[in-house]
């Protein structure tokens, strides 16, 4: 206990806790009191040596945040005020930028800026690299501190260095605000087909839907002839949202299953009974490479049972589910603990979801020097499993080989009348090819 005591109070109290819990389930779990000494070691050697003073707290936070994070892009550790600022995130409502990002290298990337939202209206893309705010480095910097940068009180401003391609690294200067997501926009199209855009997934996302496709049959006194559900550049979001969104155009039947490291922890979810909301009527799902995870939820339960044409290019192909884990006051674990499977058992993680119909966007709508980012591409991703009850990788009907990743449309012109890759979907459901 010499050695302990050296620690000081506060981590004599952590470590005592750890020990008991070595005795409690150490043999279940294989914890090693010699593990749990390496660290109480390691810290008091920090303590002792290291040039500014720094906390035993700060020490743990870093610890975890270390430990988790190298396990692979999406696991983290949220120390309890990153814990409320992802709850906030998680209800749709926010102080920030509005921008969906991934730790790449070290460096945090954009997935994809939130549509309408500050960074949006930047001009920021994805594929960008924030390699500094507000002139300090975020290489190296863990994804957490990163957000806590970016967010702040509405109405100030924040300086981001953007690496964009071959660019020389610029400098773009956005205003924060607060970042209500309002994921549903919808409009009705020429020869009465309807067009909804999703750009995330929330808890209001299913209810909008709904609205937006009860406002369309009175437009077309319940005649609508086509439907276009748009899931570009869509991030993802709730799990619930995708399970709501798919089964609004599905009479019962497999939505999606998830596989974890246990079979006991397997679940397989499903549509109710007799719900599609649109019964007959003809329907095209648009994706791209930045439709990620839930997006890749719904596009792959209506792709696997022939409910929509899916069009466009490859999906991101991020097919890992992150569950919370709160701590008692601590903060929580965000950690990997399954993946996604299609209702045909095809696995999304890695290859994501290809489409039917090939429509790229051509040159002079894409992003400029955008980086096609997709899961694959960042560190620590994993492979693709194979289908469910295999041990090699295929994407059985919708194989990737040859799979289209190019750069993504132009935000501004999502939706517009100069979107070819919506022409493209309305043309195919108005007879054409």
């Amino acid at each position: 206990m010499k050695k302990l005591r050296l620690l000081g109070a506060a981590a004599l109290v952590i470590v005592i806790a750890a020990v008991a819990l070595v005795a409690a389930i150490g043999a279940e779990w294989g914890l090693s009191p010699t593990n749990l000494a390496l660290i109480a070691s390691s810290i008091r050697l920090v303590q002792r040596n290291y040039i500014h003073p720094i906390s035993q707290d700060q020490l743990i936070t870093d610890a975890l945040k270390g430990m988790f994070t190298r396990l692979d892009p999406h696991s983290d550790y949220m120390d309890e005020q990153e814990f409320k600022e992802a709850k906030g995130t998680i209800n749709g409502k926010f102080g920030g930028l509005g921008i969906e990002m991934s730790d790449q290298r070290g460096t945090p990337q954009v997935i994809s800026p939130i549509d309408g939202e500050p960074a949006a209206r930047a001009g920021l893309q994805p594929g960008d690299r924030i390699v500094s705010i507000n002139g300090q480095s975020t290489r190296g910097m863990d994804s957490q501190k990163v957000v806590g940068l970016l967010r702040g009180k509405p109405g100030t401003a924040v300086t981001l260095t953007i690496s964009r391609g071959e660019k020389p690294p610029f400098d773009v200067t956005i205003t924060r605000s607060i970042i209500q997501v309002h994921t549903v926009k919808s409009k009705l199209e020429p020869n009465s087909i309807g067009y909804v855009r999703i750009s995330q997934f929330s808890d209001q996302t299913p209810k909008d839907l709904a609205e937006a496709i009860k406002q369309f049959k009175q437009q077309t006194d319940g005649r609508l002839k086509g439907f276009v559900l748009d899931l570009r550049d869509d991030p993802g979001g709730l799990l619930n949202a995708a399970l709501g969104v798919a089964g609004d155009f599905l009479d019962g039947g497999k939505l999606v299953t998830i596989h974890g490291r246990r079979s006991e922890d397997d679940v397989a979810y499903f549509a109710p009974a007799k719900a599609d909301l649109l019964p007959n009527v003809p329907m095209v799902v648009l994706i791209n490479g930045a439709s990620a995870s839930a997006s890749e939820i719904v596009a792959g339960a209506l792709q696997d049972r022939h409910r929509a044409t899916v069009m466009g290019t490859q999906s991101f192909g991020k097919g890992s589910v992150q569950t919370i884990i709160p701590l008692d006051g601590r903060g929580a674990l965000r950690l990997t603990t399954a993946l996604y499977y299609t209702p045909a058992g095809r696995s999304i993680q890695d290859d994501g979801i290809s489409p039917d119909v090939v429509v790229e966007v051509p040159k002079d709508q894409q992003v400029a020097d955008a980086e096609t980012l997709r899961e694959s591409t960042l560190h620590g991703a994993f492979k693709n499993p194979g289908p469910l009850g295999t041990t090699s990788a295929s994407n059985a009907e919708h194989p990737t080989t040859g799979a289209a990743y190019s750069p993504p449309i132009q935000e501004q012109l999502i939706g517009t009348p100069q979107d070819a890759q919506l022409k493209a979907a309305l043309s195919r459901l108005e007879g054409g090819t």
